[in-house]
């Protein structure tokens, strides 16, 4: 079967993130997958189909695909993805920022899609800078090379400067892009919006 889009959505979970923001994420990104226009657009491409998957990551050795490749082909799909999200748990330690370890799960992940989607996303939202595991660059390169598009949500409550370094060494790729939020307390509109411009190009 065919998909329109394929996302991930990998979720910072690194020790600068408490239960607080956890939560904050998680309802924050669940909401915008309820957005009705969003989750419209997930499903109203030509082949009226997405496939959707969710990372938790912090350490170099710290990543769990709480949710596998979901295929999205109905409101009730959208619904019960969003749910899921809502609920996620915290199920790796909070450790250190190590986005180049998150990124390589991600190209394994996009290696075993079960479909051959139109357009491939890694949707990125973290805090800090990579402190961890390989550099970013090398990952970014070869999933850029592979037609895949890495966009970023940036959370500035302690890097201030954080989008400089997402858009040398972490996004790349198709009409990619690095929104920013300036607390997790914003994170839900800056998640919305990052869904609603990647969205609309589906269809």
């Amino acid at each position: 079967m065919a998909a329109d889009l394929a996302l991930i959505l990998a979720i910072d979970g690194s020790a600068s993130v408490n239960m607080e923001y956890f939560g904050l994420i998680a309802g924050g990104t669940a909401a915008a997958l309820r957005d009705p226009d969003i989750a419209a657009a997930l499903i109203s491409g030509p082949n009226r189909a997405s496939e959707v998957a969710l990372l938790l990551w912090s350490g170099a050795a710290e990543q769990d695909v709480l949710l596998d490749w979901t295929r999205l082909a109905s409101p009730a799909d959208v619904a019960s993805f969003a749910d899921a999200v809502d609920n996620m748990p915290r199920s790796i330690p909070a450790g250190l920022t190590a986005i180049g370890a998150a990124l390589t799960v991600c190209e394994n992940l996009i290696a075993r899609l079960p479909t051959r989607p139109t357009r491939r996303i890694v949707d990125l939202a973290g805090d800090g800078r990579n402190n961890d595991g390989p550099a970013t660059e090398p990952v970014r390169d070869r999933l850029v090379a592979a037609g895949v598009t890495i966009n970023g949500l940036c959370v500035l409550h302690e890097e201030p400067d954080l989008r400089a370094f997402y858009q040398t060494a972490v996004i790349g790729g198709p009409s990619a892009f690095a929104l920013t939020c300036p607390t997790y307390a914003a994170f839900a509109d800056a998640m919305r919006q990052k869904l609603y411009r990647e969205s609309l190009l589906v269809s």
